[in-house]
């Protein structure tokens, strides 16, 4: 391929500026918010300016580094390199590295990153008391950045981030400020370990999460704060959950409708169906179906998005569980074909990742039931392509669950690929705090 890479210069074009209302991204811009990302999930330092930007657009690199590419994908909103037109090379193709930070800066760049985490932590004291406006802002912005990003990059950098938050917050509380600026920190150290209780769960661990939700109960409490008390709920049910313990989670589910502030309503009502059908109360199970699907909700400005937030798509993929519960496969694939559809609807940096995936292997499950092979191979083969830092446990289990429902169709070639590529993704989770090995063991025999 040569000449200009119209496809990049389009996407820009098409990114509204965060800068100027009515523009779109420049150069420069794109750059900018690049490096932020970058710095934002791996900590590494990057230069990048518009004159590397516009080198790409001409054409003359067409296939720069892998940071860079990430970069690009997440900014612009799209799924894949070819979308902005990157090829992988062969031979000889056009390649460039990444470019290197300038020679002045090589030796300061740690004094710049210093001086930068030092202003920030020295906020506090430039307002009236130890925590102004501000700081609460800068809290907040921490936690959506962490909320939005969310399975879409590596969950221990995000672990580590929410943990730093949940301790600032309870370290400013120890000062001296108004009380409306402790209820803020309340908010900001309960969403905090709210979070770390959700990837408490991913991790393999929902025995943990429990308790991260106890304080977190007690931070919404603090606060006087319904939206997040409907998230703890929410979280509180997701683990229980997973621990198969369907008649608690659905209780937490069917108390968290107490607070109808934000969307967590809708996420609790839809789980609540799925756990009451798991119970074998298909009765109530409906009911709290029928509420969830005549809710019409609006997110509250508190809630933080991504895993926080759930959007019609996400709720929809939780009531084609309810109906694989209720042992209806046609359903189950009318409700997951129609979660998917409205997935791809969304720009790519604004989905819930994970709840996509989950969505998918529901479609799998439904396509296999209803004998259809070559459906179940298409719904899951994205889920099976995924790197191992974001496998999670219950997506592992999900992934094996599908594997299970294969056992037919184990003497036919088709089937005994899927059941060989399903038994190595879980053969390789690749998380460094995730499930225990025998867990695992006992997951292969299933699929043998």
């Amino acid at each position: 391929m040569s000449g200009p890479n119209d496809l990049l210069r389009e996407a820009r074009e098409r990114t509204p500026s965060r800068r100027a209302p009515g523009e779109h991204l420049s150069r420069s811009e794109l750059a900018e918010a690049i490096c932020a990302w970058l710095w934002e999930t791996t900590e590494i330092k990057y230069e990048l300016d518009g004159h590397y930007i516009a080198k790409l657009e001409r054409g003359a690199v067409r296939w720069p580094g892998a940071a860079y590419r990430s970069g690009l994908r997440h900014v612009l909103g799209v799924a894949s390199d070819n979308d902005l037109g990157f090829f992988p090379p062969n031979g000889a193709a056009l390649t460039e590295p990444e470019p290197l930070p300038p020679a002045s800066m090589a030796d300061r760049d740690d004094d710049l990153v210093n001086a930068g985490d030092e202003s920030i932590a020295l906020l506090s004291f430039a307002e009236e008391s130890n925590v102004g406006e501000l700081t609460v802002e800068q809290l907040q912005a921490d936690i959506e950045r962490i909320a939005q990003s969310y399975l879409r990059t590596p969950i221990r950098p995000l672990f580590a981030k929410s943990r730093a938050i949940r301790d600032r917050a309870f370290g400013l509380l120890a000062g001296n400020q108004s009380p409306r600026r402790s209820r803020d920190l309340y908010a900001a150290a309960g969403w905090a370990i709210t979070l770390l209780a959700w990837m408490s769960v991913d991790l393999g661990r929902p025995d943990i999460a429990e308790g991260h939700t106890r304080t977190a109960w007690a931070c919404a409490e603090a606060a006087d704060h319904d939206v997040l008390r409907g998230w703890i709920r929410a979280t509180q049910h997701t683990a229980a959950y997973w621990q198969e313990d369907f008649e608690r989670a659905a209780a937490y589910a069917e108390d968290g409708l107490r607070y109808s502030a934000g969307t967590a309503r809708l996420f609790l009502a839809s789980a609540a169906s799925v756990d009451l059908a798991r119970s074998g109360r298909a009765d109530r199970s409906r009911e709290l179906l029928d509420v969830a699907q005549s809710l019409v909700v609006r997110p509250a400005g508190s809630e933080p998005g991504g895993v926080l937030l759930c959007t019609p798509e996400r709720a929809e993929g939780l009531w084609a569980d309810t109906h694989l519960a209720f042992g209806d496969a046609h359903r189950t694939a009318e409700h997951a074909d129609h979660s998917i559809a409205q997935f791809e609807a969304v720009p790519y940096a604004l989905r819930n990742a994970g709840s996509e995936r989950m969505a998918r292997l529901q479609q799998a499950k439904a396509r296999v039931l209803l004998g259809e092979l070559d459906g179940a191979v298409d719904a899951v083969e994205p889920v099976l392509q995924l790197a191992p830092e974001y496998r999670v446990r219950p997506l592992i289990q999900r992934v094996a669950e599908v594997g299970a429902l294969t056992a037919p169709y184990a003497r036919s070639p088709q089937g005994r690929m899927l059941r060989d590529r399903i038994a190595e993704f879980i053969r390789q989770p690749g998380l460094p705090f995730g499930p225990d090995l025998p867990n695992r063991r006992r997951v292969l025999e299933e699929q043998k």
